[in-house]
């Protein structure tokens, strides 16, 4: 298993959807997000980190924190809070930013307007 498939899989414990056959990617199931951790240079593309991170949702920060920390996870940020919520960022195995993400106020129920 690569190590950004085992991230997502082991120590994120995301839930595993489907692998791509013989090639080097998975999928891996975030809420109601699906994440597709592939080689991007196998799929013809150029690797690029992501700027801004995803948010992954999590029912208490600080304890996701100190469990991903104990892994070995590399952690960014302070926990911080938002105004909204409480976030800390932390990195995929290639460099990749991820935030793990608290919302405590409650959501908008308006679109932001353009």
């Amino acid at each position: 298993m690569r190590p950004e498939t085992a991230f997502y899989g082991e120590t994120l414990g995301l839930p595993f959807v489907k692998r791509y056959g013989s090639r080097p990617g998975a999928e891996y199931q975030a809420g109601n997000l699906t994440l597709a951790i592939m080689r991007t240079e196998d799929f013809g593309g150029t690797f690029s980190r992501n700027a801004m991170p995803i948010a992954l949702q999590v029912a208490d920060v600080a304890v996701a924190r100190e469990r991903l920390e104990a892994k070995g996870v590399r952690f960014v940020s302070e926990t911080f809070d938002s105004g909204v919520c409480w976030q800390a960022i932390c990195l995929d195995p290639d460099g990749n930013p991820l935030s793990l993400h608290h919302r405590y106020a409650p959501k908008d129920e308006r679109p932001a307007a353009p």
